[in-house]
């Protein structure tokens, strides 16, 4: 899949998502007001905030998919880690936002009991936002975006959030009035554990971090099946955003032509190269034996 198919794949889910979004956000705080549930307020505010984040991962994608230029010779795919970490700091703001009022609310005694209305509009806020998840994560897994998947888990974390404000809720109607802001506070603990996480994963790619251990694996099997390579010496992995960069040393006949040893590290480069597509490039290095 070239980079214009990944962003119309990508920008298409980001608008569907956009549009849910909105309507949960709008929603989910008219009930929250109407309802006197701060912890649906708050959850709110959080699918306020995914509309945000995925309008940021609209951006990365548009940026990462330019092609290389004598500045970015490696092209502009790394803006979708840089996207994701800023929308895990998104996330963990909004994450602190939420526990502070929920902390207040406790200390100063600030209790209302939710109506109804509050329990009706959590559980159709769980549904869509877990289609939501689905749906993004089918998308990024398909266009191996990080940004998208960041993405997915906010509406993953929302989801989880939704069913914390539900807690909340009927714990309050039943005369537990301090379970809702105690279910905000958890709604800000599970938001903070995700954007710590995709933080963590944007890093590794901005890092140049190697590939999977299954990833190699398959590179390695797929180079030694190569007719002429006697051994590889060093196989070297760098993941590059969505894509991955691959340097490798093989060993052949030390008999050989040059022309004939060029052969086998062209056949190398092609197979690497089909193996998996994330391979943007494979240079291979020969070594007699």
């Amino acid at each position: 899949m070239n980079s214009e198919e990944r962003y119309k794949v990508g920008n298409k889910i980001s608008k569907i998502t956009i549009l849910l979004n909105l309507m949960l956000a709008i929603g989910k705080t008219i009930v929250g007001v109407i309802g006197k549930s701060n912890a649906m307020i708050s959850d709110g505010i959080h699918s306020a905030s995914d509309v945000l984040s995925t309008i940021c991962v609209m951006v990365g994608l548009k940026l990462a998919k330019k092609p290389e230029d004598k500045r970015h010779p490696y092209g502009h795919e790394k803006f979708e880690p840089i996207v994701a970490k800023l929308l895990a700091l998104i996330l963990g703001i909004t994450s602190i936002g939420i526990g502070y009022k929920a902390i207040k609310d406790i200390m100063v005694g600030t209790y209302s009991t939710p109506s109804i209305i509050a329990v009706y509009a959590a559980i159709i806020s769980i549904l869509i936002k877990e289609w939501m998840y689905w749906y993004t994560v089918r998308g990024a897994k398909r266009i191996q975006s990080s940004a998208l998947m960041a993405d997915a888990w906010h509406h993953r974390s929302d989801a989880l959030s939704s069913v914390g404000s539900l807690i909340g809720i009927l714990g309050a109607r039943f005369g537990y009035l301090i379970l809702d802001p105690i279910a905000s506070i958890v709604i800000c603990v599970v938001i903070m554990k995700v954007s710590v996480d995709i933080y963590i994963d944007a890093t590794n790619q901005l890092m140049d971090c190697s590939a999977d251990n299954e990833t190699v694996n398959k590179i390695l099997k797929s180079i030694l099946n190569v007719e002429g390579v006697i051994k590889i010496d060093v196989l070297k992995t760098r993941v590059h955003a969505s894509r991955m960069y691959v340097d490798v040393e093989i060993s052949v006949d030390k008999n050989l032509s040059v022309s004939e040893a060029h052969d086998i590290a062209e056949k190398v480069h092609d197979k690497v190269e089909i193996t998996t597509d994330r391979v943007k490039h494979c240079m291979v290095h020969v070594n007699p034996c």
